[in-house]
């Protein structure tokens, strides 16, 4: 069977997280620079190959202070690993639109098992002949098991920021 390449278009892709502060409200920040794609058969989805890597240094969280304490050594060491990686196990569908999104993702020199939501979105041919496709990836990891657990004690108890970050993708790609 033939196969189609895929590539991210990062002018129209944006990957997010959230995690909850102070237990009243949630921060939520971006990745600006990453790369990625996937490999899947001409016919269908189901199967394909996905992979992505994303510049940790490029995280932003429109404050610049924590940005800069979140690329320090308590929390991503962006100077020892400076990507955070994702390799795809399996890809199948669930039901309609929706598939399960399995792989190992590498962070902080730690490599686990996620599992991930994807939401198709549809194919469409671009204003440049260009066939694409858009999906929207959700989940969520454990901080912690990442070797992210920096934290601190607030004075009325309880830890400054959660162990779970959510995670949001909305990703377009264009065939090669």
């Amino acid at each position: 069977m033939s196969k189609r390449k895929w590539q991210i278009d990062a002018d129209h892709s944006d990957v997010q997280f959230k995690i909850k502060h102070m237990v009243i409200s949630n921060i939520t920040g971006a990745f600006n620079n990453f790369q990625g794609g996937a490999t899947t058969d001409r016919s269908h989805l189901e199967d394909a190959e996905v992979h992505m890597s994303v510049d940790v240094n490029s995280i932003d969280t429109n404050q610049e202070l924590r940005d800069a304490h979140l690329r320090s050594a308590d929390f991503f060491d962006t100077a020892q690993f400076p990507h955070i990686d994702f390799k795809s196990l399996y890809f199948r569908k669930i039901k309609g639109d929706k598939y399960s999104l399995t792989g190992n993702l590498t962070m902080k020199g730690i490599t686990k098992p996620v599992e991930l939501l994807a939401e198709y979105g549809g194919t469409v041919i671009d204003p440049n002949g260009k066939t694409k496709i858009g999906f929207e990836v959700t989940g969520t990891i454990s901080r912690w098991e990442f070797g992210l657990s920096y934290n601190a004690v607030m004075e009325a108890g309880g830890f400054m920021l959660g162990e779970e970050v959510a995670l949001f993708a909305n990703i377009q790609l264009v065939e090669q």
